[in-house]
């Protein structure tokens, strides 16, 4: 046993009308009792890893060194694909499928060690081909919680499913070419376009004003802030994620121009 983490923090998929997340928070009570939980998200669209994937790594430097994050987005749940935990240079644990959902965060965090988990003493007795997040990840993440070594969990693993938010960016004579890859509950469009990217692009062309168009519509221009425009006009700015999202003051730019994940978006250089 090594010392014990106090914090696991929680993301899923699950949603908030059925039990599926309490019932892990009552699997690691059981295990680890002192363990502090925190439910960072359980409003990820359903079976949509990249935006779990994308929440995580916007999240985990936030909390303290040691935290243990349990993830589950995992519509291949009971399939082939491994579970695994992850510990990282920064500290952070990561505990999930192996589906590419924990690949940004801990990679970022900077991996150090991969396991599988088989142990079957680190599990539920029964485990369902359904519900892991209560039978395998709960139960490892309590343990590990509990100071258990991550190594007693399961073998190592030496490659996991990588996942990468810019995969699927193109460019041309003068358009960056992304797409949505999340809509947060104000409904603005999260691209995966991101300020380092736009900025580089935008260097080859500073004779020129680049504007943002989704779905053919009206281009709209990049804003500091949503307040920068007048009440329900379109706009697109930097946010919290540093990634381009489209917006509409004080409205939800996802219904405005009926897009969701996966729209394509174009950013465009024009002569002034």
């Amino acid at each position: 046993m090594t010392s014990p983490a106090n914090t696991i923090a929680l993301l899923t998929d699950f949603g908030y009308r059925d039990h599926y997340a309490g019932v892990m928070h009552g699997v690691i009570a059981k295990i680890a009792p002192a363990a502090r939980t925190i439910d960072l998200t359980h409003g990820i669209p359903p079976q949509q890893i990249s935006a779990g994937a994308l929440v995580l790594s916007q999240s985990w430097r936030f909390f303290p060194p040691r935290t243990i994050f349990l993830a589950v987005v995992d519509p291949g749940v009971g399939t082939e694909r491994k579970a695994i935990a992850i510990d990282t240079r920064a500290g952070a644990r990561f505990v999930g499928p192996d589906n590419g959902l924990l690949f940004p965060a801990a990679d970022a965090a900077g991996i150090k060690r991969i396991v599988e988990l088989q142990s079957r003493r680190h599990r539920l007795p029964e485990v369902s081909a359904t519900f892991h997040g209560r039978d395998i990840f709960a139960p490892a993440a309590a343990w590990l919680a509990r100071g258990v070594a991550i190594d007693q969990l399961g073998p190592a693993v030496k490659q996991i499913v990588r996942l990468e938010f810019d995969g699927g960016v193109k460019q041309d004579a003068r358009t960056l070419a992304g797409k949505v890859i999340y809509v947060d509950t104000f409904g603005n469009l999260i691209t995966n376009l991101s300020r380092t990217r736009v900025d580089r692009f935008g260097s080859d062309f500073r004779q020129c004003r680049l504007s943002v168009r989704i779905r053919n519509r009206t281009p709209v221009g990049i804003c500091t802030a949503y307040g920068d425009e007048p009440a329900g006009v379109p706009l697109a700015t930097f946010g919290s994620f540093d990634l381009l999202e489209i917006a509409v003051r004080d409205g939800s730019a996802a219904e405005h121009f009926a897009a969701g994940a996966g729209t394509p978006v174009k950013l465009r250089a024009e002569r002034r």
